[in-house]
């Protein structure tokens, strides 16, 4: 069984790298494009997002649960690849076709960057991640991402210079996410040998994908649409505002996607074989240690957010602090909701109360959207990003509350909120002391570490956490 440990690590290796690179690029391109440029690229990249993901429909949970369940048996795994991939071939085959008749005849907004995002709708046909997560062969995935992320910030720096190289900045990105795809096809000969799609085996994924693809055309809506209906409802200097402020955001939410990521697999392994008493443990883990990293980041983000939008992005987008500081709240309800989704009911093929929360949130959503974006902007779809990820959780948690202990366990994160609360409170009044610039955001982020993370260890000392005291253990005997 591949190491869980060294699956973290490579997860947390990227992400890190995810973290660094946008916070080298993003005030770059947020000077040399302006809100306009970025709101233009925000707004169509998601519409061709939307045709990518109509074309993959639930196909990530669903091979990944496949391939995860059949990874020990080169023949199964090479039927499963082969059958899934069938159905996601003809799907987003048809997905590209249409983009590409919206793009030519439809399409009223920037065509140029519309005929250049056929390139990541393409990306989305040949999109195989999925098996790569079902083997656990993150080492693989990792290191594509990692150099294509590289050479794309080289690639920006050194040809986007003008508001008028939108284009190109737009081609480099889509070349990106092609590459990395078909990088992915000449590794996956070393794992399966493709097969003839049986139409049997075919059939019986397409139920499973598509009630697998109603959670996942949901959760975009309060994900992507919101950038679509602000630039539909509103201008696209808004949408700069709302993406620029998401940028910030998804740098957390890239954690919360690694861990779950490697985490799915790995439980469905274990619900396969019965051990009960090692899943009850990751989750008993994942609450607490999540619930840490997911306050630390929350709460830092509401105290800097004050400095950071002009320091980071310019004058231009200082209406993204507010933004930057609602959309931080939703990190706490996404990591919870993840932890439920990835650990419990995907495993556990418990797809309904997935399903139904999802639709749940997408709901209220798209309903607040309607209301506050047209008065508000991109505040507006703040209000409805809030509330919808708060239902998903809340929702999720009610339906399973009977088979998995969520009010316990995140009865035992509590005091981590108040712990953040302290650390804002500090990292605030640095700000208001010292003033917008960059070496004030520096000392916000280096004492709000310190000040977090030391309530943090002397809390887990105290209540005698396992993980915290076999660390302490481990590092006493090799002195």
């Amino acid at each position: 069984m591949p190491s869980l440990k060294k699956n973290l690590i490579y997860n947390v290796i990227y992400q890190v790298l995810v973290i660094v690179l946008p916070l080298i690029t993003a005030p770059y391109i947020s000077r040399v494009l302006g809100a306009d440029g970025i709101g233009t690229y925000s707004y169509v990249y998601s519409i061709a997002y939307y045709f990518g993901l109509c074309g993959m429909l639930g196909i990530s949970n669903q091979g990944s649960r496949c391939i995860a369940l059949s990874k020990y048996d080169r023949d199964k795994a090479s039927h499963e690849f082969s059958n899934l991939y069938f159905v996601q071939l003809i799907t987003s085959t048809i997905a590209l076709f249409i983009y590409i008749i919206f793009s030519a005849c439809f399409f009223s907004g920037d065509k140029t960057i519309a005929f250049i995002d056929i390139l990541f709708v393409i990306s989305y046909l040949l999109d195989i991640n999925w098996f790569f997560f079902g083997m656990e062969q993150f080492k693989i995935t990792i290191t594509r991402n990692i150099v294509i992320k590289i050479l794309t910030v080289c690639s920006i720096f050194l040809l986007v210079k003008t508001k008028s190289d939108l284009w190109l900045y737009t081609l480099i990105m889509a070349s990106g996410a092609f590459l990395s795809q078909v990088y992915l096809w000449l590794q996956v000969r070393k794992f399966i040998d493709i097969k003839a799609p049986l139409w049997k085996d075919v059939k019986k994924n397409i139920r499973p994908v598509l009630i697998l693809f109603i959670p996942v055309a949901a959760y975009s809506i309060y994900k992507v649409m919101d950038k679509i209906m602000i630039g539909a409802l509103t201008n696209v200097t808004q949408v700069g505002y709302y993406d620029n402020a998401e940028k910030i955001i998804n740098i957390p939410v890239g954690f919360i996607n690694a861990f779950g990521t490697v985490m799915m697999p790995r439980i469905s392994t274990l619900v396969s074989v019965g051990n009960n008493s090692q899943i009850k443990k990751y989750n008993q883990m994942s609450f607490r240690y999540f619930t840490i990293l997911v306050c630390a980041a929350v709460f830092g983000l509401i105290g800097i957010s004050d400095i950071l939008a002009p320091v980071y992005f310019g004058n231009e987008f200082i209406p993204c602090a507010p933004l930057i500081k609602g959309l931080s709240v939703t990190l706490i309800f996404m990591t919870w909701a993840n932890i439920i989704r990835t650990q419990y009911l995907i495993p556990n093929k418990k797809d309904s109360p997935y399903v139904i929360s999802t639709l749940c949130g997408a709901g209220i959503n798209l309903i607040f959207n309607l209301i506050f974006i047209p008065i508000m902007g991109a505040e507006g779809a703040l209000i409805g990003t809030v509330l919808a990820e708060t239902s998903v959780f809340v929702v999720q948690a009610i339906l399973v509350r009977k088979e998995f202990p969520v009010f316990k366990l995140l009865l035992q994160t509590m005091p981590f909120f108040i712990f953040g609360v302290i650390m804002a409170l500090c990292v605030h009044i640095i700000g208001d002391i010292r003033g917008e610039s960059i070496m004030t955001l520096i000392i916000q982020v280096a004492f709000g570490a310190a000040v977090y993370l030391g309530i943090c260890f002397i809390y887990l000392l105290f209540v005698k956490d396992e993980i915290l005291k076999s660390l302490i253990v481990k590092i006493s005997k090799r002195r």
